[in-house]
């Protein structure tokens, strides 16, 4: 076989494996319908629990490399809910979130880590108000398989995370002391769907 014919067959070898790679990775969009992003600090004694209702996100997802995988979600502040209007729109304030400036939060995953068959640490850049922290994500993948309607498909996830409020300057009134925990507990529950 002379070199140039030994070449271009290698060239195209390395074309299949490298094409191979980027047909493994999928899109998922989050679906909001069947998500949520939930919250809970402490008042006084007991654990208050919020969610905010408007967000979005996308995930690149190679299932035979989830470490190659990534993840980026937006969250509408403005839609904060802990059931209780006057609370809502103080958290919406410039005490706390200060919306109006500042109307959104935003991750972008950095690394994934397995840490167990279906787990992983999901290392990633969280920005509230100005303030950018690496933040580590406990993610469990809770399958792949077909979605409601014919032809579609989905992904399921979990994620938690405990973040310090005062980390990011959501820090409240001096008047409130100790009375509202800094620790805040994420519990996030995602459906996906694949994009075609």
């Amino acid at each position: 076989m002379k070199l140039s014919t030994k070449l271009l067959l290698l060239a195209g070898l390395a074309l299949g494996f490298v094409g191979t790679a980027s047909a493994a990775v999928e899109t998922y969009v989050i679906d909001p319908a069947h998500s949520s992003v939930g919250f809970t600090v402490r008042h006084l004694f007991s654990q208050v629990p919020g969610s905010f209702t408007k967000f979005n996100g996308t995930l690149m997802v190679d299932r035979d490399h989830m470490e190659n995988s990534s993840v980026e979600a937006t969250i509408d502040i403005g839609s904060v809910n802990t059931a209780v209007e006057k609370r809502d729109n103080h958290l919406k304030s410039p005490d706390f979130f200060d919306a109006a400036k500042f109307p959104t939060i935003t991750f972008k995953s950095k690394s994934w880590k397995k840490t167990g068959d279906d787990s992983y640490d999901v290392t990633g850049d969280l920005t509230i108000k100005d303030v950018t922290k690496s933040v580590v994500l406990a993610v469990k993948v809770l399958g792949f398989g077909p979605g409601m309607m014919p032809g579609t498909a989905v992904s399921g996830w979990e994620g938690t995370a405990t973040l310090m409020r005062g980390d990011f300057g959501v820090n409240g009134p001096a008047m409130l002391g100790k009375a509202v925990g800094d620790e805040v507990k994420v519990t996030i529950s995602v459906e996906a769907d694949l994009k075609k």
